[in-house]
């Protein structure tokens, strides 16, 4: 059962993103993520607080985890704009594009050296990418929504740099979870005051939406971490693609999205190129 609890993460995570794209109707892509990271540290504290961890939070490492927290914001920050403009599966895929990024950014970050095929990888990947975006023929506004989306899974390579980082010092996985709640909630809600101010929660389905917005997000990192912690890690990060098979269906259901077939390849070698990449990122790790 351990590797798949990625799958249930990944039913989380693209339900997440259907309520976001159902929530931007009503409030900006900043306040969506403000109020996902709000729900999500309320629920960390009921953590921290059931455990009676509560001063243990600043710990020895409180630097690199408020890093890990801002490098994280930006993913997500990014991310939900994208979710916000493109359909469903594009802006999923753009974001787990991130193993095609972690194996460039191996060198210099954690001293581990790529092989000849996580290049290779990196380059089918990045065709993928091309076919999905397609920028000769996309409107200016949805590509410029692509490439902010292809800079989400940057950031959430370097975010899982970070978190490699902190599990190599032994830092433990609630404390990390709790500083990136804290740190996307402050930064979406300074975004949100910036951005044309705040709109007002006014009805139970807008609220609703909120708390199942939070809730999903919440429990897709819940059961992705068990994933990560009881599983075998290749077989996890392979399953985590999931998610872009979800969203896809989703897209088709909900959203009656219709895409063209070169999309649809595109999204196919991405995704393909994504878990190649993953899998060869993990054998140069140990």
């Amino acid at each position: 059962m351990g590797s798949a609890w990625m799958l249930i993460a990944g039913a989380c995570f693209a339900l997440m993103g259907v309520f976001v794209k159902f929530g931007v109707a009503w409030f900006s892509s900043h306040e969506m993520v403000f109020y996902r990271s709000l729900v999500g540290l309320a629920l960390m504290l009921g953590v921290i607080v059931w455990r009676r961890e509560g001063a243990l939070f600043l710990g020895p490492h409180t630097g690199l985890q408020i890093r890990r927290g801002l490098v994280g914001f930006l993913a997500l920050v990014t991310f939900f704009y994208a979710l916000a403009r493109l359909p469903l599966s594009v802006a999923m895929t753009l974001n787990y594009a991130s193993p095609l990024f972690l194996a460039v950014l191996m060198p210099w970050q954690l001293g581990e050296r790529p092989s000849r095929a996580q290049y290779a990888t990196v380059a089918i990947g990045f065709i993928g990418v091309l076919l999905l975006l397609r920028p000769w023929q996309t409107p200016a506004e949805d590509l410029v929504a692509g490439l902010v989306g292809l800079f989400s899974g940057v950031m959430a390579a370097f975010a899982y740099i970070h978190v490699r980082k902190l599990g190599r010092l032994h830092e433990p996985e609630w404390r990390t979870v709790f500083w990136f709640a804290l740190v996307c909630a402050f930064g979406a809600g300074v975004l949100a005051s910036a951005d044309g101010g705040w709109h007002r929660v006014e009805n139970t389905d807008q609220l609703g939406l909120i708390l199942a917005l939070g809730l999903f997000a919440t429990l897709g990192q819940l059961a992705m971490t068990r994933a990560y912690r009881t599983g075998q890690t290749v077989v996890v990060a392979s399953f985590a693609y999931s998610t872009v098979v979800y969203a896809s269906l989703l897209d088709v259901v909900i959203f009656k999205v219709e895409m063209p077939i070169m999309a649809w390849l595109g999204i196919c070698i991405t995704v393909l190129a994504g878990v190649l990449a993953a899998r060869l990122n993990e054998r140069s790790a140990t």
